[in-house]
């Protein structure tokens, strides 16, 4: 079932008086979470046309660069899932066919409507992993739950990424105006120079929400930057409790958006932000997003350094797929008009 077109793209929708969510047949992304009284969606819809990955073709498609990420660029929108890796693909890998992110963002789903949800569910051939996710609105106002199972189809135990990969873009994302909060402790900038306008001292370890920049001071990560050029990626441990969240909130139109998981199933938050500071294609420059990405690595690397990393803050930088075994997680979304940004989310959501 695949009854809807978004942006061209063919997808399925669920809907109630206050939320409209729409999920992609190419990718799986969570693409919309349209809250209705303010006309917004606060997902990322990259600047570039979409089109579905099984249409990419690197002769045909330019546009989308010529580097290891074109193929997940090409269809990438909202919320996107990293499997088995959070990160790039070793050479080895890129040469056998490995996207960035893992091969899920690119496979075609099968989307079935049970009920009052929607089932997605796709076939990792490469990873020998069945992934099934299961999207439904919740009991409560302006919520949205989700459900993922991995079922590992191989006979030994698989050390793998698994990170929520949200991103969040305009026009709910406004320079020097949106607002964040999270659940956030003990934190690290990326341990190398991320991007081309970088503002953060690279390795330096922090507590939330005030990061080093490299020549003395800090910048507070609860605003999204005013600069006109920027980029970052900083790692968040998420503090030892039953749940985690972070929260966003848009003066303009005064929504507030958030997620809630377990801190156990995803310890770690990455904060990632693109600030026109790319000039490659597709970015050219035009691109205004702000990822907060809630997994079990802290870091986007290769599987080699994900593993050969081992701990954080001495916390495990992946998980384990037992052999022939599955893992459920289950996370929350939440959107609602408020006069504030929420200092706090409840598990479940209220």
């Amino acid at each position: 079932m695949a009854s809807a077109r978004y942006r061209g793209r063919r997808a399925a929708t669920l809907e109630n008086d206050l939320l409209r969510v729409t999920v992609l047949e190419g990718g799986g992304h969570i693409a919309e979470v349209l809250h209705k009284p303010t006309g917004v969606n606060p997902l990322w819809t990259p600047p570039w046309p979409s089109i579905d990955p099984a249409a990419y073709d690197p002769e045909h498609h330019p546009a989308y660069g010529d580097g290891i990420d074109a193929s997940l660029l090409a269809g990438i929108m909202g919320h996107n899932l990293c499997l088995d890796i959070f990160g790039g693909p070793s050479a080895e890998e890129a040469a056998a066919g490995l996207p960035v992110h893992g091969e899920v963002s690119t496979l075609r789903f099968d989307i079935e409507k049970r009920g009052d949800e929607l089932v997605l569910n796709a076939l990792l051939p490469m990873a020998r992993l069945q992934l099934e996710r299961r999207v439904a609105l919740g009991s409560q106002p302006g919520t949205v739950r989700v459900r993922e199972t991995v079922e590992s189809l191989s006979s030994i135990d698989h050390p793998i990424g698994w990170t929520e990969h949200v991103t969040l873009g305009p026009p709910f994302l406004e320079r020097g105006e949106t607002q964040f909060r999270a659940s956030a402790g003990r934190s690290k900038v990326f341990p190398s120079a991320f991007g081309s306008a970088d503002y953060l001292a690279a390795g330096e370890e922090f507590e939330w929400p005030m990061a080093p920049r490299p020549g003395g001071g800090a910048a507070d990560l609860r605003v999204f930057t005013g600069a006109p050029s920027s980029s970052a990626y900083t790692a968040h441990l998420m503090r030892d409790a039953e749940r985690a969240f972070f929260a966003a909130f848009s003066p303009r139109s005064r929504l507030a958006f958030g997620y809630v998981w377990r801190r156990a199933d995803f310890p770690w938050l990455g904060i990632w932000e693109e600030n026109a500071s790319r000039s490659q294609p597709p970015w050219n420059r035009q691109t205004l997003a702000r990822g907060l990405e809630f997994g079990v690595s802290p870091f986007p690397e290769t599987r080699r350094e994900m593993i050969e990393r081992q701990r954080l803050f001495g916390v495990p930088t992946f998980r384990w797929i037992p052999a022939a075994s599955r893992v459920t997680v289950e996370y929350w979304i939440v959107a609602a008009t408020a006069d504030a940004v929420p200092e706090t989310l409840g598990w479940p959501p209220t």
